[in-house]
């Protein structure tokens, strides 16, 4: 970044280079005489602009002379790289730690920024010790791009839907985990594990269609007990605050529940893969699903699967047994992929033809995720209910009920796409580890990635509770991660005696226990009365615009020059100083920028939060946090060259004003 060379100063009729402008702008502040001139004019530790008046004609004579010009800025660079760099430079005020611009590879430093940046964010994601299984997502990125090649993007609301349905624990999420390429279900080796519908794309040829995966479909044949020992719900588990009679009734209304999601989604499929178990052999409960998808939808296109099939051979012997369902079955192994191949086939002989694909407009690259996370019944299940107007998830009192990452899509007020992902209840690595319960370790696992895959996270805490142990835990993986982040308050009316400074207090409460968070907005809400929702789709496309923010590199630079006006790096016990060569922007969500200093060491936490503060009071960055780096500048070759260069140059101006002085 050069200086320019036109730009000249005319100071009392004497036309003056840039370098000695540079020289009179310090002229109002303390002035001390260079080394350079030290030996015509005696040196004086602090002369102010009116006791040096007298002489200032005489030095600007000197100074303009043609044969002789200085560079001020690279004498002091050159000095202090000598001395250790103990001094910031004789003529730079002792209050400005940034170098002279002119000095700076921009284009270099720019690239260091980047590589910085990288290191930073590999070393943070070894760091936070979460299983990505990468062998999935690469085979998801292989299909994907091979999907690519073939097929144009398709709203995934105006793609057909296949319905995988059955009774529990016939392995239909393994199913659903195979046709979508990925572990975006919980697969444990015991019944009742899904309970909500779970979406994923997949396609087989030329069709692309969602899958639902179903929670087990239960009969009303069985008794009540029977039910709740099948599927494994609890009804001690966080629910000590809840009337026993409330209890008893939102368990006995889970398996309706189940039920009325399993019905929703093969309402809106056009094919369903009814999967049965080819182990366990038919059941009285096979029979009953069976009866009920021929009476009540013989109008859309039914696969018998028979699952757990590994063997070729005796998977025929084992699928026999299947025919008096009135379906003509079909062996698989979800775990193998046997058979899934023809089972594909099936499925899109049954497809109908979507429209042309050039119709539809092109997918939106970028379209922000939003993760509801937050401790267990807090009314995160109910906030996303309440946001697309119908109920998608489960709610109930029973601890636990969300246990897969449900992603829903949903378009904001002003017609912005939003990616919403409900999550488990976060309790107490302990508390999970003592209960020995896979499922549950497993759902905080997946809250945990969809905070990771989101990009602005809705941390519900209860309004009556306030702020506990876990939401800090919860507050701090959220800004470890660098997702833009806003704070849900959520049963606000449960709020006895309310008046206009409620909502001051308690904010200045939130603040003092959460300060990690204390760049986050806060938003009151009753999601059960659908009150001031949404409002949270409103700030939640706020804090993502102020996280994708790009300030210029001149803007940051002049917030860093203001910032050490006001308070400069503070001295060693040996002397030293920080300085600051160059700031600039280096990446977006979260907004990250690399200081290049002399030496990282050389600035304590405590001024790396002030540089902050004076970013976010300066720039905004609402509900984001803001990532510094600090780097020791290293020079390049091409810095080391113009510096011999000019050190060249400058040492016959000198000797021709010794001279000029004797």
């Amino acid at each position: 970044m050069a200086a320019p060379t036109t730009e000249l100063l005319c100071y009392r009729g004497i036309t003056t280079s840039p370098t000695l402008s540079k020289t009179l702008s310090l002229l109002s502040s303390p002035f001390q005489i260079p080394k350079s001139l030290s030996s015509p004019i005696p040196r004086a530790p602090s002369l102010s602009l009116h006791t040096c008046l007298p002489s200032l004609p005489r030095l600007l004579s000197r100074l303009s002379t043609k044969d002789f010009n200085i560079s001020i800025t690279d004498d002091q660079e050159e000095d202090g790289e000598e001395e250790g760099e103990e001094e910031v430079g004789e003529l730079v005020d002792e209050s400005d730690g940034v170098d002279d611009l002119s000095t700076v590879d921009a284009d270099d430093l720019e690239e260091d920024a980047r590589y910085v940046v990288q290191e930073f964010s590999s070393s943070l994601s070894s760091q936070l010790r979460i299983e990505d299984e990468k062998d999935d997502q690469e085979e998801v990125g292989r299909k994907q791009r091979r999907h690519k090649s073939t097929v144009k993007s398709i709203p995934d609301h105006l793609l057909p839907r296949v319905a995988i349905v059955g009774r529990p624990n016939v392995g239909k999420s393994a199913l659903f985990n195979r046709l979508v390429s990925g572990n975006k279900a919980i697969v444990v080796d015991e019944p009742g594990v899904t309970r909500d519908r779970l979406y994923g794309r997949s396609f087989w040829g030329d069709h692309e269609f969602m899958v639902v995966d179903t929670g087990g479909v239960l009969t009303v044949s069985k008794s009540q007990a029977s039910v709740m020992e099948e599927l494994a719900i609890s009804t001690t588990i966080g629910m000590d605050g809840i009337p026993l009679a409330s209890r008893e009734a939102a368990v006995a209304r889970m398996p309706s529940m189940i039920e009325k999601q399993a019905t929703a989604a093969v309402e809106e499929s056009s094919v369903i893969i009814f999967l049965v178990d080819g182990k366990a052999g038919l059941t009285a409960a096979d029979e009953e699903i069976s009866d009920w998808l021929r009476k009540n939808y013989s109008d859309k296109y039914i696969i018998l699967a028979v699952n757990k099939c590994e063997s070729p051979r005796k998977g025929i012997m084992q699928a026999s047994e299947f025919w008096s369902l009135g379906f003509s079955p079909l062996p698989i192994s979800a775990i193998s992929g046997t058979g899934t191949g023809e089972l594909l086939d099936l499925v899109c002989s049954g497809l109908k033809n979507t429209e042309d694909p050039e119709d539809f407009a092109e997918q939106e690259d970028y379209v922000p995720a939003i993760a509801i996370v937050g401790r267990p019944n807090v009314g995160k299940s109910s906030i996303l209910n309440a946001l697309v107007g119908e109920d998608r998830t489960i709610v109930s009192p029973v601890s636990g009920t969300t246990r897969d990452a449900i992603d829903i899509e949903f378009i904001g007020p002003d017609g912005q796409k939003f990616r919403l992902i409900d999550t488990a209840g976060i309790r107490r690595r302990a508390v999970v580890a003592s209960s020995g319960s896979m499922t549950e370790a497993l759902s905080v696992n997946r809250a945990f990635r969809a905070i990771r895959r989101s990009d602005v996270v809705a941390l519900v805490i209860e309004a009556l509770a306030c702020i506990t142990e876990q939401d800090c835990k919860i507050a701090e993986r959220i800004e470890r991660e660098g997702k833009g982040c806003l704070i849900v308050v959520n049963k606000w009316d449960t709020i006895p005696n309310k008046n206009q400074q409620t909502a001051t207090y308690y904010e200045q409460d939130v603040r003092e226990k959460l300060r990690v968070l204390g760049w986050a907005p806060i938003v009151y809400s009753t999601a059960i009365a659908g009150q001031s929702v949404d409002k949270i789709i409103i700030a939640a496309s706020t804090v993502e615009k102020e996280r994708s923010r790009r300030l210029s590199t001149s803007v940051v630079n002049q917030v860093v020059q203001e910032a050490l006006a006001f308070k400069s790096p503070p001295r060693t016990r040996g002397g030293k100083r920080g300085r600051i060569y160059y700031c600039t922007q280096a990446a977006i969500r979260p907004p990250t920028f690399v200081f290049f200093v002399n030496d990282a060491k050389l600035f304590p936490e405590t001024y790396r939060r002030y540089m902050e503060k004076q970013l976010r009071s300066d720039a905004g960055f609402l509900g984001t946090p803001i990532r510094l780096l600090w780097s020791n500048r290293r020079k390049t070759e091409k810095e080391e060259g113009r510096a011999a260069t000019r050190t060249q140059a400058n040492l016959v101006p000198r000797d021709r004003k010794l001279e000029l002085a004797t």
